[in-house]
């Protein structure tokens, strides 16, 4: 038998220690494995995080609950419009308030990234996201996939009756039929108003012909609604019987709280959105935020969300979905989103300036 001498036994012993310290932090910090024991350790997270949102209080109300449960770590969440959380991230840029924006068109994170407010973050679930779900520079991920359908109310209107496409909205015989959430705070619609013009406007390049458009659907708007809950009581009740907005949103009002919403997938093909999610540049909770975006995003959550809020998820690698998910059928609008982040701003200006009939703004 053989024996070693102590001094090379103790500077053995020190090299393995080394080692596996190095190799543990080398794990750590690849970050491959989703829901890993350092990913769950809040030991280095700051203590709370905040998450500007529009995706309503439903949703932020039970991750606020998963995620204090999961972490040490207190969720607050502002619920505003999409539009409302970038004009206050723009004017919270040299003092950032948010950590977390959740929820927008990809646009309009776009339009941030432009501004430099986003920071660039890859996520651990980066392989499992086709390229057109993430900006290139990783400053947004998508988590959902919304395409914009025409909801009506089916106690007042058949399925027959219902409009078909974009350009049945415009028959005389919906107006003051049709209630429309507030394009100017909302996201979702920005985007219709600006595909409605876009239409015309990819060939001519002149957007004249989707003003008009507007203007005879503004003819027919019986109301422009302060926020989106406005918008469902009202058609909801049939003071307007139609609407325009989003599936996922219609089916879930539909199938959880009973409202009396039908939808239609236009035919001629409807704008479909990516839904992202983004660290605001600066955050003032960084690693709680890092925490927050990860925990969104797992597979549990995006089945979660496809299963009890209606939410389609961006990731390839999501097994089992509901079936109005797997079996429905979409034709999606060909559309430059590069064009929207350039002339939705100056559009949308128009629209507000020199369309919209203000009497019926309910907005202020």
């Amino acid at each position: 038998m053989k024996f070693v001498n102590k001094n090379t036994y103790r500077s053995f012993l020190s090299l393995l220690v080394f080692s596996l310290i190095l190799a543990g932090c080398m794990a750590g910090d690849n970050g491959s494995e989703e829901g890993s024991s350092e990913d769950k350790d809040s030991g280095n997270l700051e203590d709370k995080v905040v998450v500007y949102s529009p995706h309503g209080k439903d949703i932020l109300s039970e991750f606020e609950k998963q995620f204090e449960a999961e972490y040490d770590v207190d969720m607050e969440f502002l619920d505003m419009g999409s539009q409302e959380v970038l004009d206050r991230v723009r004017s919270e840029k040299n003092n950032p308030q948010a950590d977390i924006w959740w929820g927008a068109p990809q646009v309009m994170f776009d339009e941030a990234k432009s501004e430099d407010l986003l920071m660039e973050y890859k996520p651990t679930y980066a392989d499992s996201l086709d390229d057109m779900y993430h900006d290139e520079d990783w400053s947004w991920t998508g988590t959902s996939q919304t395409p914009e359908v025409i909801l009506y109310n089916n106690k007042e209107v058949s399925e027959e009756e219902a409009p078909k496409d974009w350009d049945d909205l415009l028959d005389p015989k919906w107006e003051d039929e049709i209630i429309i959430r507030y394009p100017l705070a909302s996201g979702t619609m920005r985007t219709i108003y600006s595909a409605m013009i876009y239409r015309s406007y990819k060939d001519s390049q002149d957007p004249q012909e989707g003003f008009e458009w507007l203007q005879k659907l503004d003819q027919n708007t019986k109301e422009y609604s302060a926020n989106p809950e406005v918008m469902y009581n009202q058609v909801a009740k049939g003071v307007g019987t139609i609407s325009v907005w989003n599936m996922p949103d219609t089916v879930m009002l539909a199938e959880e709280k009973g409202y009396p919403f039908s939808y239609v997938i236009p035919e001629s093909g409807t704008p479909v959105l990516t839904e992202g999610i983004a660290i605001v540049k600066d955050a003032p909770h960084l690693e709680a935020a890092k925490a927050f975006y990860e925990f969104v995003n797992t597979k549990e959550a995006a089945k979660l969300l496809a299963e009890k809020y209606y939410r389609i998820p961006t990731r390839n690698d999501i097994d089992d979905l509901p079936d109005w998910i797997e079996n429905t059928e979409i034709k999606p609008m060909d559309i430059d989103w590069t064009v929207f982040q350039e002339k939705e701003a100056e559009w949308m200006d128009h629209w507000d300036e020199n369309i919209k009939s203000t009497d019926k703004d309910k907005s202020e």
